[in-house]
């Protein structure tokens, strides 16, 4: 995948850049396995805003992923790679044995006409997906499970990779893309290779709309608000936060404040967090 570059014929035209969409070989989704988007607006059941500056946004199809790879010992074929506007990374159009389709992510190198193939038996090789316990040490992997059968959770935004460290007894040491030192069980599946659409991460948006797009609405910073709004608003002129460190509108610790659970049962698999600390038992 490469990056284009626009002509400057507006002045947000001048810094935006795009995808080529190089590897995309197929344009259309596959209706079948596609359902359609409730827009929620950042909505719970309640109707309460959860999440802010969610909104609008153009309209698509979702598709349905299969992160859990749990069709054994049926090989499939590549039909095409497609855009996903739900995620960073594209996704593969695949076509097992006996006729059945299936969307997966799309790793770099998985071109059409390949063959990808799920479960124990399979090769070590790009695009397929087998439990840690027969993927050698050193192997790059992607859409990695934390429980057996309940399908890939970690590592599937584009770019990204986890790399298996080492197995002992029942856990494989994975370094996941934050530094984070964290254990497996090795009766867990993970797919070979790198999510594909390596250059995500150095396209610019360019202009506020195209967020719009995207469905995200605009944050508005809390030091030129007035105090009733905020906890940082108020004052004559640019303002200091006036407390000890940074607040939410609700007056809630914000910003580097640690939100994990001290207690939470998974800790004990983590051998060592992205900030370089060893995790205490």
């Amino acid at each position: 995948m490469g990056i284009k570059t626009y002509n400057p014929y507006t002045p947000s035209r001048r810094n935006m850049t795009g995808s080529d969409f190089a590897e995309i070989t197929k344009t259309t989704p596959e209706k079948a396995l596609c359902t359609s988007l409730k827009k929620n607006s950042g909505r719970n059941n309640q109707g309460k805003i959860t999440v802010r500056h969610r909104g609008g946004g153009s309209r698509r199809l979702y598709r349905n992923v299969d992160f859990k790879r749990n069709k054994d010992g049926v090989a499939a074929k590549v039909i095409g790679i497609e855009y996903d506007p739900n995620r960073t990374a594209n996704i593969a159009l695949i076509c097992y044995e006996d006729g059945e389709k299936a969307y997966i992510l799309a790793p770099e190198g998985l071109t059409d006409g390949m063959k990808v193939m799920n479960g124990p038996e399979a090769e070590v090789r790009v695009g397929n997906c087998l439990p840690l316990a027969q993927i050698p040490v050193g192997t790059l992997v992607h859409n990695i499970e934390l429980h057996p059968g309940k399908g890939g959770q970690m590592v599937r935004s584009a770019g990204n990779s986890a790399q298996l460290m080492a197995k002992e007894g029942k856990y494989a040491t994975l370094r996941l893309p934050s530094g984070e030192m964290r254990m497996v069980p090795l009766v867990c599946r993970a797919t070979v290779g790198t999510v594909g659409n390596v250059d995500h991460n150095l396209v610019k948006i360019g202009k506020a709309g195209r967020k719009r797009h995207m469905g995200i609405r605009p944050t508005v910073r809390g030091s030129v608000m007035n105090p009733n709004d905020h906890p940082h608003g108020g004052g004559e002129g640019r303002a200091p936060i006036g407390r000890p460190g940074p607040c939410t509108p609700w007056g809630k610790p914000a910003l580097g404040l640690k939100t994990r659970k001290k207690k939470k049962a998974s800790n004990k698999l983590i051998v060592r967090r992205r900030d370089g600390r060893a995790i205490s038992k």
